[in-house]
């Protein structure tokens, strides 16, 4: 029953949506055909699909003009992040998060833009979209916390010297 709520949510979002002018973004549609003799020709009411939007309007209003976007691909790059949110406003960065060893994206990344107004706009535009083939998903940015300091080992000395207690020989 919550995959069929999540699903439900998901479908809600994607159809509810315009598509930004942007040649990567691709929206998803959905036909219905009757079991037999082939498609329908009189599409259930939008409100049998959509249902009350309460649950997909219920988001809270933007703090902060930098965006969490999720879900995305490993072969979006920086550039493809930038050009498909540029059409919502001055874009001042667009970045994918990419693994430091590997250079490859982590699936995630982070759009800012000059004003809260053209960030919302973006959000309600982008969010449950595609992106290189992908669902994207747009949050507000959390800001970083803080790593804890390292806790220092109880056994080893102030000096930063530990010494190593091994007992017994093998060899």
């Amino acid at each position: 029953m919550a995959l069929y709520a999540s699903s439900s949510v998901l479908l809600r979002r994607l159809l509810r949506r315009s598509t930004p002018a942007s040649s990567s973004v691709f929206r998803a549609t959905f036909c219905s055909s009757s079991s037999g003799s082939g498609p329908s020709h009189t599409p259930p009411p939008p409100s049998s699909i959509l249902g009350n939007d309460a649950e997909v309007a219920n988001v809270p209003p933007l703090t902060t003009p930098k965006l969490f976007v999720s879900g995305l691909s490993r072969l979006t790059t920086d550039e493809k992040l930038q050009g498909a949110f540029a059409p919502f406003g001055r874009l001042l960065e667009a970045k994918v998060v990419t693994d430091r060893v590997s250079g490859r994206s982590k699936g995630f990344g982070f759009v800012r833009y000059a004003t809260i107004e053209e960030a919302e706009k973006a959000r309600q535009e982008m969010n449950a979209t595609f992106l290189d083939g992908w669902v994207i998903f747009i949050d507000p940015a959390k800001p970083r916390q803080p790593k804890p300091a390292p806790q220092q080992d109880a056994r080893s000395s102030h000096a930063g010297v530990t010494t190593n207690k091994t007992v017994g020989w093998c060899g």
